[in-house]
């Protein structure tokens, strides 16, 4: 499964593409930066600004079609202080959705700082012990104090580097007495919970953000032992970051570009972001810190595989989203799986075999497939009328990548399996194109011959073979038990199929010895082949007659 995760913040929007991989970690295939500087002018419950405002909708159209070109199957979007305070926040999170489709939502600062410490202690080994974890943003300051695998404390700051710089930033260099006041409003802002977090205990902190990181690159520079692209885990003593502190701080902005390690986009922020993060890592008494380049995006992802699992396993059973589709629906449905899969199977190879008559192309088999799969999901809502209960379940079943006239033909052809047949009068049959109609017809009768082949229930009919002789077709059953029911209630359904072949259909069982002749497995391998059948259902578009799926019988779950 792929996922992209966006972070609309204060000061930048950051994007990632990640591959979730089968046990659940993932990796970043793609990522994307746009410093816009969101929050300028629009925090303390001002307007977001229209100059930033456009900004970060172009940003935001450029991350869509990026994402579109990974083919991501789910884009996750958060937006956090700016809009979170800005009074125009829903109208820009309108424009977002108006312009990109990109659904985003405005989370709290506590949920903010939750995903953010899920994703910083993902990033660094932080199995042992408890961690604090500090993410120093624009607008706000997260700090939270927990496990690898749980929050136990989690609070927001009105702390961010951009809100600061606005309100203490008042002269370049910073000015002693800027400086002073911009500390003490730090210290009676967070003074409380730090000591709350000491009194609790903790192994290490864990810093992270851009501010946070532009600063670590300060503090290491020159100093780094290993030549590599990015600072992630690195550890930085405290004495370290408060020297890189002092450093900015005495700096113009003129000096202040020339730091090696310093975004020089960052160059009229890091003093405000300097001066807090070394106040808050001094009032936690901190030894060193450890540098995390996972946020809030990373959490994004981590929140979403948690709650997802099961949706996961099955996007990596199933790639095509189709296909996905109409198991997820099947499966909400509490479906019927081993009989529609073998009614699914039974039709198509009908289907191949009929070919040089319907001369219907893939599209149409297609749609025979996905319609045996849910012919019977109706019978979750009652078995009375459960082919009509059928057709509406499909309809309004939400099945995703198809468009509205293959859903109608898919759900024509299940309503049709039971009794009946698609008619002119058919107002949905008339609404499709010719070639569409001519598919729900062919289907439907494959469909119903299909059904019927299943009558008990137990999947015993391995393979069908339709023989021309003379004026009729012999439709004969391989099969690896008693097919008496099969062969009786396939006799009452052939009319339509009948129709299809303009010849009477006579359906016979093969040679009684066939199953001695072609299958001596046990029972217990026998129902491994029909798993592995099963599991290989949709996945094969060659013609399917030569393959032979053996299995136990089970006792049938309803009567037709």
């Amino acid at each position: 499964m792929r996922l992209a995760a966006i972070d609309i913040g204060t000061n930048s929007i950051h994007m990632i593409v990640v591959q979730v991989k089968a046990d659940l970690s993932f990796e970043i295939v793609d990522r994307e930066k746009e410093m816009v500087r969101l929050g300028a002018g629009g925090l303390g419950g001002r307007a977001l600004a229209p100059t930033a405002v456009e900004a970060a909708l172009e940003a935001l159209v450029r991350f869509k079609q990026l994402a579109d070109s990974r083919q991501v199957d789910e884009i996750l979007a958060t937006a956090t202080s700016a809009v979170r305070e800005a009074r125009n926040g829903g109208e820009f999170l309108a424009a977002v959705e108006a312009r990109t489709g990109i659904r985003a939502r405005v989370i709290s600062g506590v949920e903010e700082a939750r995903l953010i410490h899920k994703a910083a202690v993902y990033g660094v080994d932080a199995t042992s012990g408890t961690t604090v974890v500090v993410d120093i943003g624009g607008g706000s300051m997260e700090v939270t104090l927990g496990t690898a695998t749980e929050t136990h404390l989690a609070r927001s700051f009105t702390l961010g580097a951009i809100r600061l710089t606005d309100k203490y930033v008042s002269s370049d260099p910073l000015s002693k007495g800027d400086e002073r006041r911009l500390v003490k409003h730090i210290r009676s802002e967070f003074g409380d919970f730090a000591r709350q977090l000491t009194a609790a205990g903790f192994s290490r902190v864990i810093v992270t953000s851009g501010t946070s990181l532009s600063l670590g690159e300060v503090a290491m520079a020159g100093h780094r032992l290993f030549d590599s692209d990015t600072i992630h885990h690195t550890r930085i003593p405290a004495k370290t970051l408060h020297r890189a502190r002092k450093q900015v701080v005495a700096l113009d902005m003129a000096r202040r570009l020339k730091l090696p390690g310093l975004d020089s986009r960052r160059a009229d922020l890091v003093v405000a972001g300097a001066v807090l993060l070394d106040t808050v890592v001094r009032l936690l008494g901190a030894r060193e810190i450890t540098l995390s380049d996972l946020a809030l995006r990373e959490g994004l992802v981590l929140d979403f595989i948690d709650r997802n699992r099961k949706q996961i396993a099955s996007i990596e059973r199933y790639p095509d989203i189709r296909r996905r589709s109409v198991v997820e629906l099947g499966e909400r449905c509490r479906w019927y799986q081993e009989h529609s899969e073998q009614v699914a199977r039974l039709a198509l190879s009908l289907f191949d075999q009929t070919r040089g008559l319907h001369e219907l192309g893939d599209r149409a088999r297609e749609w025979l497939e996905f319609a045996g799969l849910l012919h019977d999901i109706g019978g979750h809502i009652s078995y009375i009328g459960h082919h009509r209960h059928s057709y509406y379940l499909i309809h309004n079943g939400g099945l995703r990548g198809f468009e509205p006239e293959e859903v109608e033909a898919i759900a024509l052809m299940a309503r049709s399996h039971r009794r009946g047949r698609p008619k002119k009068s058919n107002r949905q049959l008339s609404s499709l194109p010719p070639q569409a109609r001519r598919a729900v017809r062919v289907g439907a009768a494959l469909l119903r011959m299909a059904e019927s082949l299943d009558r008990s229930h137990g999947q015993v009919v391995d393979q069908v073979e339709l023989q021309a002789a003379g004026d009729r077709y012999r439709l004969v059953l391989r099969a690896h038990g008693p097919v008496e029911l099969e062969r009786w209630a396939s006799a009452r359904q052939a009319e339509p199929l009948e129709r299809l072949l303009g010849k009477t259909v006579v359906i016979e069982a093969a040679d009684a010895n066939h199953a001695e002749h072609t299958d001596d497995s046990t029972p217990v391998s026998r129902a491994a082949d029909r798993r592995r059948g099963h599991r290989r259902l949709g996945q094969d578009h060659a013609a399917r007659s030569s393959r032979e799926v053996a299995g136990l019988g089970r006792p049938p779950r309803h009567r037709h």
